[in-house]
């Protein structure tokens, strides 16, 4: 079956209000996807999606609101509940972002049967240690299940150094045993991609288990100041999350982990996020790419036009407010060609999300 999301508002809200057509012995599994800003989540959810529904850039606070994305195979449906990247009230307030971004992803949080806590090991400051606001939200919810996914190791060289990312963000625990990380060998230097996620984590020749392990449930706020990883984790996956074959590996581990239990939508949907609300994240997602610095977080966007042409085409027309003449300059570009750019590459990116064969005409202006 082929999903994608409607057109307009009411029929995307009828197909959400459509009731679950799950067949007898149907399962269920909520994941949160949690981690810093910029780690990868959205690109993550995409991937499991088959479809590119979610805003992606290489910017902090691309997502900036939660939202969901739906996975349904066979007898199975997996909900996937983006979140913005934990952050701090005054981040929020120093680039004047939504006051969303501090609730949701903990709200999501709480409804969850599984936590993916992301990680990019290729930050080699956020490698280190998990950000302090994902151990808060961790420490408030030590009965749910959290899994660890070191995302982007693609990038890194050599096998010993995810180990020990590992056992550091783990606090050398995983799923109630001790690890023992000891160093490995290094591959020959012409192979420069490490293994794959299936093949890598926990290595019998690297990690020693030691079954008297049991670390502390509660933490209070000074301990986990000081303490780097988080010692509950249930499983660790070492992927790259632009890897079909990687996060397949990923996806399957959710189908396994489906409990029975009822759908909660239709087969046909995709994600609860409306037309507009995809227009208008995957348009923020080309102004953060385009942009310099503060610029793209201080446009607000108005959507002025939205017609299915003669021809079948979809007509969209988005207006950008702009605060300041410089930012104006710099969102048109030299003859137009900034803004036309923005506009031709959300029109296919859009064109993609809603099937649209005919194409889809996509105006933005400042």
């Amino acid at each position: 079956m082929v999903h994608f999301v409607c057109v307009f508002s009411a029929e995307q809200l009828s197909l959400l209000l459509k009731h679950p057509d799950q067949p007898n012995n149907s399962k269920v599994l909520k994941v949160a996807i949690i981690g810093a800003p910029n780690a990868g989540k959205s690109t993550l959810t995409n991937q499991l999606l088959g479809r590119k529904v979610f805003a992606v850039s290489k910017k902090v606070h691309t997502t900036r609101s939660r939202a969901l994305g739906v996975l349904t195979e066979n007898d199975t449906q997996i909900i996937l509940l983006d979140t913005p990247g934990l952050t701090t009230q005054s981040k929020v307030k120093r680039h004047h972002l939504e006051k969303s971004l501090l609730v949701d992803p903990w709200n999501t949080v709480k409804e969850a049967d599984i936590v993916v806590v992301m990680v990019d090991v290729s930050d080699r400051w956020m490698c280190k240690k998990l950000d302090l606001e994902v151990l808060k939200c961790l420490a408030q919810h030590p009965d749910i299940p959290t899994v660890l996914v070191l995302n982007k190791v693609d990038l890194v060289q050599t096998k010993d150094k995810l180990l020990n990312i590992t056992a550091q963000l783990t606090c050398g625990v995983v799923n109630g045993h001790r690890m023992q990380v000891r160093p490995v060998i290094k591959p020959p230097r012409a192979e420069k991609r490490p293994e794959r996620a299936s093949e890598l984590p926990l290595d019998e020749d690297s990690v020693e288990p030691q079954d008297n392990a049991e670390p502390n449930s509660t933490l209070s706020k000074e301990q986990l100041r000081g303490q780097q990883g988080w010692p509950h984790f249930k499983d660790v996956f070492m992927l790259s999350s632009v890897d079909k074959e990687d996060v397949e590996t990923l996806k399957t581990y959710f189908m396994v982990a489906a409990k029975p239990g009822s759908w909660q939508y239709h087969s046909e949907v995709l994600t609860d996020q409306s037309p507009e609300e995809v227009c208008t994240n995957i348009i923020r997602e080309k102004l953060l790419e385009y942009l310099p610095l503060e610029v793209p977080y201080s446009i607000t966007q108005s959507i002025e036009l939205w017609h299915v042409g003669e021809n079948h085409e979809l007509q969209i027309s988005v207006k950008l407010n702009v605060k300041k003449d410089t930012h104006m300059r710099m969102v048109i570009g030299t003859a137009g060609k900034m803004v036309a750019q923005i506009a031709r590459e959300a029109g296919e990116d859009l064109s993609h999300v809603f099937l649209r064969e005919d194409g889809i005409t996509s105006v933005v202006k400042s």
